[in-house]
């Protein structure tokens, strides 16, 4: 007599080993795979805002949906496979470096819907390529704040730093003390500033007795609100 347990492993078991994976479903999932990868490749291509855009990245962007979605319906034809594909992906380690964030949002995207298109469910996919582009284009045309910037000042009388100070409070809406090195020839002061009114800044600066020199540099920091 069989048991329940054994039942479930000859059910578990003839999912796998009569997995209706016919060739015209073979063939439209690929198709569809396609499709959806030539559109991430369009809509990365608009997308991108870098000085040296990466066609190599693109083009493994469609390659990627299209090798997920042919594993996934391997995956679903045998066990054995399946577990075989496990064991060989859970090896591998990719070393490549993801600068950007969007670089790695389009990754997630490419590698989801060959999952997707490989389980078959075609209009999840199509609606999430959709969804994703609406997003990616609304939340473009959101204004950025204003990054700040460091304010680098030289001194050669320590005496007018409070009235460089004030000159900073007045033009600034934040201001930071990041660096401050006091020496026998003066004192080199770094602010991270927030301003809006760079060149009055500077000129107010330059006309107090004792700055020396006056510069301001832009960061790769986080833009605060």
């Amino acid at each position: 007599m069989n048991t329940f347990s054994d039942i479930m492993k000859k059910s578990f078991l003839e999912s796998f080993q009569n997995g209706d994976i016919t060739t015209e479903r073979i063939l439209l999932t690929l198709v569809v795979t396609c499709v959806l990868a030539l559109y991430i490749f369009a809509v990365y291509y608009v997308a991108a805002k870098k000085t040296f855009y990466s066609k190599t990245f693109n083009i493994a962007l469609s390659l990627i949906a299209v090798i997920t979605a042919s594993i996934i319906l391997a995956m679903q034809s045998n066990l054995v496979i399946s577990l075989g594909m496990v064991g060989a992906l859970s090896i591998v380690r990719f070393r490549t470096a993801i600068k950007d964030p969007m670089d790695l949002v389009f990754l997630f995207w490419s590698i989801s819907i060959g999952i997707i298109c490989g389980a078959g469910m075609f209009l999840i996919a199509v609606l999430t390529s959709l969804i994703l582009t609406v997003g990616l284009f609304a939340l473009e045309l959101t204004p950025a704040g204003k990054a700040s910037v460091l304010l680098l000042i030289n001194m050669c009388d320590l005496a007018k730093e409070t009235q460089v100070k004030e000159t900073v409070q007045k033009y600034s809406k934040k201001m930071t003390v990041k660096s401050r090195n006091v020496s026998r020839d003066g004192v080199d002061m770094i602010w991270d500033i927030k301003t809006k009114d760079e060149n009055e800044l500077l000129a107010q600066l330059m006309q107090i007795d004792g700055v020396t020199n006056v510069s301001l540099m832009a960061h790769d920091g986080e833009v605060t609100l």
